[in-house]
């Protein structure tokens, strides 16, 4: 019974040193995002999987016309099943993955309101989304900014019940709030 436990202990005790030499996805990043003002929640799921969760707004200008300027500001809801794949190139490249810092390939879906918050364009429907594969690289630098870029195609559709080919493109600044 000795050897049994003495040999568990031994396996356990080399499964967690082996575990913390692996790269693997950090846990709760909260940040604010800049460009396109909102918060974003970033969850672990497994070692190389994350839930992106994202409460913001998009903004869209026009140039004046006969009857004013066209600008609004719409509410937006994004969430990304992310995949996490260049963690151990980055490390033996002696490159940081600190806060998941790294290129992934991600299940991206959006839901947009056609009403703004604040602006005079307004959207015949009360809501659009998107929903595709996009890949995408995130850094965070040492200040805590943060750089996002996501690129994709996807699936549009809107309340009418229309549907379309949409391109998907992400870009977020912003600052890192805690970890």
């Amino acid at each position: 019974m000795k050897k049994i436990l003495l040999l568990s202990f031994c396996y356990f005790s080399f499964l967690s040193i082996n575990a913390q030499d692996r790269a693997s996805v950090e846990d709760g990043l909260l940040s604010v995002n800049i460009l396109t003002p909102g918060l974003e929640y970033e969850y672990g799921l497994t070692n190389a999987t994350t839930l992106d969760l994202r409460a913001g707004s998009s903004a869209f200008a026009f140039g004046a016309g006969s009857s004013g300027k066209f600008f609004a500001i719409f509410p937006v809801f994004s969430a990304q099943y992310r995949y996490y794949y260049n963690f151990n190139n980055r490390i033996e490249k002696n490159k940081t993955v600190k806060n998941n810092s790294a290129n992934y390939i991600a299940l991206s879906g959006n839901l947009q309101s056609g009403k703004p918050i604040i602006g005079n364009i307004e959207y015949t429907e009360d809501y659009f989304g998107t929903i595709g594969p996009v890949w995408g690289l995130q850094r965070y630098y040492s200040s805590g900014f943060k750089l996002d870029l996501n690129l994709g195609a996807g699936y549009g559709f809107d309340e009418l019940g229309d549907s379309y080919f949409s391109p998907i493109i992400g870009i977020r600044l912003g600052w890192l709030l805690s970890n």
